[in-house]
């Protein structure tokens, strides 16, 4: 029998017992937000590193899904809001396919929520007001970067954007909006809690929208 060298026996032996916690369906809030908002406060408590990271996921209008990790920087009732080049890729499948999902994943908490909804562009206001509140550096960057466009050499051309935009703006704090560059906002039509459990027989809690409340069930591990 030929000698499994590329590493996939370690792969498939690699495995968790899931002890950390449990989650009930009586333990959970009735409104999603408020039970996100225990995990994230949970998740800040226990100093996972950046728990705001989150992955999101989008697709083209044929269906081709893209996926990629992004920063939370704001949530509430009206959704979870992010920021981007609108010239990006997952900025023109949002354009053209208002559709997402977003995904947290805190191992060291044994932790995972998944969240679907529909997407809509916040005001220019909005995003001006947070993009003028990002450090000068960030700032300067998003104007630099033609996201996701092929580059047609090294970074040499990239950096030296980069010079150009700072003598440009030298002693400006608060840059203007670039026109391609602002927040989504992703607002859910569900979520899903989930909890890993020993043996694999997680605990999952699945909210969705029911008219103007949410209603919850518990789902098969």
């Amino acid at each position: 029998m030929r000698k499994d060298t590329s590493g996939n026996r370690l792969i498939q032996n690699l495995r968790e017992d899931y002890r950390a916690s449990t989650l009930e369906i009586q333990d959970t809030k009735s409104d999603p937000v408020e039970q996100f908002k225990v995990w994230f406060d949970e998740a800040l408590r226990a100093e996972v590193p950046e728990p705001n990271a989150m992955t999101l996921a989008t697709a083209t209008l044929d269906g081709i899904p893209s996926a990629r990790i992004v920063l939370l920087k704001k949530y509430d009732t009206d959704g979870f809001v992010f920021y981007t080049n609108y010239g990006s890729r997952k900025g023109q499948e949002l354009l053209l396919n208002p559709r997402a999902a977003l995904v947290f994943c805190w191992l060291d908490l044994q932790r995972q929520i998944r969240i679907e909804g529909h997407v809509e562009m916040l005001s220019k206001e909005a995003s001006q007001t947070y993009f003028q509140s990002r450090p000068k550096s960030s700032q300067i960057g998003a104007w630099v970067s033609h996201q996701s466009q092929l580059t047609k050499s090294d970074r040499s051309e990239l950096e030296a954007r980069e010079l150009a935009l700072k003598e440009r703006f030298k002693g400006v704090d608060q840059l203007p909006l670039p026109d391609n560059w602002g927040g989504f906002r992703v607002i859910p039509d569900n979520y899903e809690f989930w909890q890993g459990r020993t043996s694999r027989l997680h605990d999952r809690i699945f909210y969705e929208k029911e008219g103007e409340t949410w209603g919850r069930v518990r789902l098969e591990p």
